[in-house]
């Protein structure tokens, strides 16, 4: 019996030390499992990474009230100098033919000159002056009127890359087509008759294609990007792109660099475009202007005894030569130099908006700095020359339309 009760307390306490081991085995293994099972968990609910600062936005001065810090834009680290264009060789039509600065439409309407599939609005910015189309979109603004080109002309505009949709640089396409349809949108990817493209892509890398639709077409085609960084466009940035059309020549300028120059790029005799269009993105542009004839500078100062020069820029209201003034004024330095006995009377003129007075002094200013670029950038001896401003009373075109303010607004050199 005594044995008996000793088997049965040995068996109890084994059991018991069986159960014990299981017991912490499993706890251990849950323990084990919870860890992982933490970190698992962990994984999946980490929390991003803080993605950089935003970049400040712009106070949108425009009265859309839907639209109020919709530009994201700031401010250039420098602003481009007259000296960087050293290389530019761009100099523009001697005559405007097609002028578009969308000062005749009312804040946050659809330009009135224009049509689309898609949408746009005029607004302001508080770090670009003037008036400008934004859009946003897969679609197209487009000139509604068919443009009368010739063979030889320049396109000028400024643009600035916005935010797309998703919060983000979206890039753009601007294109100068051939368009199969008169009274409405060409679709499609190759759209029209034929057509150059200069486009942007979301990450600012620029590129270009061209193309000539139907068999007399067929293996003409070009495309290029440029891969150079330093060439990529920035968010909220201004550039200002300058397309020279020779016959069948196109040459291409970001600000101060050709990007692109196509001896061949319509090698068919004839094909003369008709309508620009802005598409595939989210940009702000104004600007846009469009001239014919190549500027006879030395013909007309030294033979006729005056050049009226239209490739001399300026912002709204500001007397500073821009920067892509640079080719003309070049040019024009060109001719003084080779010719050290000529004396000049610089003269600005302005449209007729605003006030007289305001006008008049303006135009004297803007006078006075060519003469000072003249002779600060090009070593042109200050003593040859003279300058003054004569407002809006001499104008060369009504004061109807775009086309003729921008034909009023002009610098003369008037040969002494």
């Amino acid at each position: 019996m005594k044995t008996a009760r000793l088997l049965l307390m040995l068996f109890f306490c084994l059991g018991f030390s069986n159960l014990q081991a299981q017991i912490d085995v499993d706890q251990t293994i849950n323990k084990g499992l919870n860890s992982v099972g933490n970190g698992v968990k962990g994984l999946f609910n980490k929390k991003k990474q803080t993605p950089p600062a935003p970049q400040k936005a712009v106070k949108d001065t425009s009265k859309v009230q839907d639209q109020k810090t919709a530009q994201g834009a700031t401010q250039p680290a420098t602003t481009p100098s007259l000296a960087t264009y050293s290389k530019f060789d761009f100099i523009p039509g001697e005559k405007v033919i097609f002028y578009e600065d969308f000062s005749q439409d009312a804040i946050g309407d659809f330009p009135a000159l224009w049509n689309t599939n898609g949408s746009a609005e005029v607004v302001t910015t508080n770090l670009y002056p003037g008036n400008w189309a934004k859009f946003m979109m897969r679609d197209a603004i487009w000139t509604d009127s068919l443009l009368r080109l010739p063979e030889n002309y320049t396109i000028e505009f400024d643009v600035i890359p916005t935010k797309g949709t998703d919060g983000n640089m979206s890039g753009f396409t601007f294109r100068l087509m051939k368009c199969y349809n008169v009274r409405s949108f060409d679709p499609g990817a190759v759209p029209g008759k034929a057509a150059f493209s200069f486009y942007v892509e979301y990450y600012g890398r620029t590129g270009y294609r061209t193309y000539i639709n139907g068999s007399e077409g067929e293996g003409l085609g070009l495309s290029s990007l440029r891969e150079e960084k330093e060439t990529y466009e920035r968010l909220d940035q201004k550039y200002h792109i300058s397309i020279w059309m020779q016959k069948s020549r196109v040459r291409l300028y970001q600000n101060e660099t050709k990007l692109f120059d196509l001896p061949k790029a319509f090698p068919i005799p004839g094909l003369k475009m008709d309508r620009i269009r802005f598409e595939d993105g989210a940009a702000m542009v104004s600007n846009i202007r469009i001239a014919v004839g190549a500027p006879d500078m030395r013909n007309k100062l030294l033979t006729e005894g005056k050049l009226v020069s239209y490739g001399i820029y300026f912002d709204v209201n500001k007397d500073v030569v821009k920067p892509e003034s640079y080719g003309t004024l070049k040019e024009i330095a060109k001719v003084l130099t080779e010719n050290p006995g000529v004396r000049v009377k610089i003269v600005g003129h302005t449209d007729s908006d605003g006030a007289d007075a305001a006008n008049l002094d303006l135009s004297k200013r803007r006078g006075a700095s060519v003469k000072n670029e003249l002779a600060k950038s090009f070593g042109i001896d200050a003593s040859r020359l003279e300058s003054d401003g004569m407002g809006k009373s001499q104008p060369v075109a009504p004061n109807d339309t775009q086309v003729n303010k921008a034909l009023n607004r002009r610098v003369e050199f008037i040969k002494l």
